[in-house]
């Protein structure tokens, strides 16, 4: 089926999408596994080159398999709105990441965002930007009074980096609050929707200018290739000053991980729905249980974010985290004690998977930081999976028992 019949339902897209049909007759679009590409005539060379003909050159500027995948993204991400947007697969996230800020971002100019990011974003920004004299404002964003007097009184302001839900605590800011703040003072505003997925959140339909995912996780679900995707709404920026940086960055994905990816996508739907169900139901277990200090997780009554996430997003999503009473002691029993539930860093896989920020994920994020961003040293992330819910239950219950 081709991609021109008008597809109304949100799984359809995440199977047809981006899909074309292929020369040989193959069903599914074939691994290109080819370095390079071969034009009929000197003429046609140059004319790729300089971008008045289309199609492939090199490896790193482009492939089919990659393509396709980069349109099924731009698809899910953009359904149902009547905007357009050109989508970048890359290597990894932080590939992603990268390819956004420096294609956006020169000396002298800021990044207003705000606690609990990812921790590879927030040495990125740090450890790489700071570097660059591109300097980044962290406050409390909730607080929306302060983040308008702060872009109001700093021009070199020219981003604001946005991510609900943060990892790992989980918190929401109010995106269509954020976005008309930010467009009201001429900035860009980019989103992390990796924790929601395109099927849980859309940050285009509030105005974001820019999405990226780590698709690695969701999107793929299966944690078997690495990959990033930048989506971007401005189609002539995306399509040169983007691409340019992107392949000089040398950020490229490759054949094969696009193509895990492709087929990971298209049981997006059903996944999330399993995914999501499980958590609520390990949510409200979590958060009865007297070894549990605090629950962070949209979907209970007492989360402060919960009425931002209700607005946004389809559904609280997969992913939560917890704090246990004997903090980083208790926390490293529990993750010794678990025997089926699967002891990793990463998230969106089938399987549940539990990490310890503190020692992983955050491990260059200093003490005094994330603590003030709540992550304690006993604080457990939990990407809740698709296993029946009772085995998950007590898998958790047995590794609670000596808490």
């Amino acid at each position: 089926m081709g991609t021109k019949f008008p597809l109304t339902g949100w799984s359809s897209v995440a199977i047809h999408g981006g899909h074309q049909a292929e020369p040989r007759h193959a069903h599914l679009t074939p691994i290109y596994a080819s370095s390079t590409y071969v034009f009929d005539s000197a003429e046609q060379g140059m004319n790729r080159f300089t971008g008045k003909e289309p199609g492939y050159i090199y490896g790193r500027f482009g492939n089919p398999t990659i393509t396709e995948a980069e349109e099924k993204i731009a698809a899910l991400e953009t359904f149902g709105l009547p905007i357009e947007a050109k989508a970048i697969l890359h290597a990894s996230g932080m590939a992603a990441l990268s390819t956004l800020f420096l294609s956006n971002l020169k000396a002298g100019e800021k990044i207003l965002t705000h606690f609990s990011l990812y921790g590879g974003t927030e040495e990125l920004i740090h450890r790489v930007l700071k570097d660059l004299q591109i300097e980044t404002i962290i406050t409390d964003l909730h607080n929306l009074q302060q983040a308008e007097s702060i872009l109001q009184n700093d021009p070199a302001i020219r981003m604001v980096y946005l991510e609900t839900p943060a990892n790992p605590t989980l918190q929401c800011v109010d995106l269509e609050a954020l976005i008309s703040l930010a467009k009201k003072y001429g900035k860009k505003v980019a989103c992390d929707n990796t924790f929601a997925t395109p099927y849980l959140q859309q940050p285009f339909a509030f105005g974001a200018d820019f999405i990226m995912h780590s698709t690695t996780k969701f999107l793929n679900g299966h944690g078997t290739a690495i990959g990033g995707v930048l989506i971007g709404t401005d189609l002539e920026f995306m399509k040169t000053t983007a691409t340019k940086k992107h392949r000089l960055l040398g950020a490229n994905s490759n054949p094969f991980d696009a193509f895990l990816l492709i087929q990971g996508m298209k049981t997006l739907e059903v996944r999330m729905e399993r995914h999501c169900h499980n958590a609520m139901e390990v949510a409200n277990y979590l958060d009865g249980h007297p070894a549990v200090a605090k629950v962070n997780y949209t979907g209970l009554h007492h989360h402060p974010h919960q009425a931002i996430a209700l607005k946004q997003m389809r559904h609280p999503g997969a992913m939560l985290s917890f704090e246990l009473k004997k903090g980083l002691e208790g926390g490293m029993e529990f993750l010794n004690r678990l025997q089926m539930c699967v002891r990793a860093v990463s998230l969106g896989t089938c399987d549940t998977l539990l990490s310890h920020p503190a020692s992983t994920t955050h491990v260059g994020v200093p003490r005094e930081e994330r603590m003030k961003y709540g992550i304690t040293d006993g604080l457990i992330r939990m990407s809740v999976g698709m296993e029946s819910i009772q085995d998950i239950l007590q898998d958790l219950e047995q590794a609670l028992a000596t808490q």
